[in-house]
């Protein structure tokens, strides 16, 4: 269960359900389609079974994008035609030097186990990256861990800090991963709301009150905090950072987990790192970032913590014993990610992108009973409002848009972020024109 402060009601609480599990929240049953069988499932069995599950795993929910990215593919493997709007993947392909250095890296048999923490190379890549673009100064040799994607990293960073009967304050809207692997930690989420007329973003003041409410109560480790934001795509600027460290420092006891990915994806203004903020805050922040977004790498599996010593050797431990390294081919392909690769490459991407988000936010002003409050500035999402539909019960919404438009977006609710939906416009602009005249044309007929 996740605790979850109303940002209205000081104190209350509301357990908060969780879609895909769609049979368990909701009364209304799944219509099949004619061709294929649509259904979201619970992770726990029906079916009896002597073995018993371990019950952090049984109560663990199935991630709403990855259960609805299954079924469309379920779909398109059927012969259906989906335009899918609900993965966070760039449709451009990775740079030709990272095809190239991965391409090397296969056939000049550079295939074996690395280090744990990753190869020198790419570490060292990784900490001239964030001294030079982000003013951060990093040992390569104790305070970078490369690991199988910025997720893993995550994870590790939740279980180096967090252990049973601690809390973790997270913001919502938020990545729907971060409760639960929370839980698989055997911590405890705080759901800590952040408001639409903000822009989605943590205010200081809200964070300060969450704090004071819970601290003598419960052990709060650890805040995770997502800039840009998946899914708002909101963009903490330095001032609002700052305000967030003055607050942090009334509470040494807790650490920040900085999931930085979609930094490279920022239109508007620049992004500043949190561990920059202060030498405080670099003491007490582990920065997670990755390959996947920025060099369209998902397959990849690459990323990295930054992290003081302490953290960082905590997390190396962990990762030993569960994947050891990453793929050394991967970790080629990233050295020549950081070091091959042209700024004005980057930046072309970025504008391909922002032509992309001001479209589909052009597209959704356009659409009665649609609001977006505060365009947002950075990643590649869209979390519009769409309450005044369904009731605002945007499951259902997003259901009915697939079955009768093949039209994949993700309800927001998975998000915590009910009434809304997110939209990714990661994919081609054809394809976002089909997708905008597929929702609109369905919100007409509502």
């Amino acid at each position: 269960m996740i605790r979850t402060l109303t940002p209205n009601t000081p104190g209350s609480e509301r357990t908060h359900l969780y879609f895909p599990q769609h049979d368990r929240t909701t009364t209304r049953s799944l219509r099949p389609y004619s061709t294929c069988t649509f259904s979201l499932q619970s992770s726990t069995s029906s079916t009896t079974n002597p073995i018993a599950i371990n019950p952090l795993v049984a109560d663990v929910k199935v991630s709403a994008t990855v259960q609805i990215f299954s079924n469309v593919k379920q779909m398109q493997s059927q012969g259906i035609q989906v335009t899918s709007l609900c993965v966070g993947e760039p449709d451009f392909p990775p740079p030709d030097a990272v095809l190239q250095a991965a391409s090397r890296a296969v056939l000049g048999g550079d295939t074996r186990y690395t280090a744990v923490t990753g190869t020198a190379a790419l570490r060292k890549a990784i900490a001239k990256d964030l001294n030079d673009r982000k003013g951060l100064v990093y040992d390569f040799e104790k305070e970078i861990v490369v690991g199988n994607g910025a997720k893993q990293c995550v994870y590790q960073g939740i279980l180096a800090t967090v252990g049973k009967g601690d809390a973790v304050i997270v913001p919502a809207p938020y990545w729907p991963s971060y409760p639960e692997m929370v839980a698989l930690a055997g911590g405890e989420t705080i759901v800590l709301p952040t408001r639409e007329e903000n822009g989605y973003l943590l205010t200081a003041e809200a964070l300060d009150k969450c704090l004071q409410e819970n601290s003598d109560k419960k052990n709060i480790k650890l805040l995770i905090l997502c800039n840009p934001s998946n899914p708002t795509g909101g963009v903490h600027n330095q001032k609002r950072l700052q305000e967030l460290a003055q607050v942090l420092m009334k509470y040494p006891q807790v650490a920040i987990l900085a999931d930085e990915i979609y930094e490279r994806l920022v239109y508007d203004e620049e992004h500043v790192a949190f561990a920059s903020i202060s030498p405080q805050m670099f003491q007490r922040t582990m920065t997670i970032n990755g390959f996947s977004k920025a060099y369209a790498m998902t397959g990849l599996r690459l990323g990295y913590m930054a992290a003081p010593q302490s953290l960082a050797k905590a997390a190396t431990t962990i990762q030993s014993q569960l994947t050891s390294c990453a793929g050394s081919v991967s970790q080629a392909a990233g050295v020549a990610a950081l070091t091959l690769v042209s700024e004005e490459e980057m930046e072309q991407n970025v504008e391909i992108m922002k032509s992309k988000r001001d479209y589909v936010i052009e597209r959704l002003n356009q659409m009665d009973g649609v609001t977006l409050k505060v365009p947002p500035k950075g990643a590649f999402y869209v979390l519009p409002d769409v309450s005044s539909y369904y009731n605002g019960d945007d499951t259902q919404l997003c259901l009915d848009l697939l079955e009768t438009k093949r039209l994949a977006l993700v309800p927001g609710s998975s998000f915590g972020a009910p009434g809304t939906v997110r939209i990714s416009y990661a994919t081609s602009m054809e394809e976002l024109q089909v997708a905008m005249d597929k929702l609109e044309e369905f919100l007409k007929e509502q």
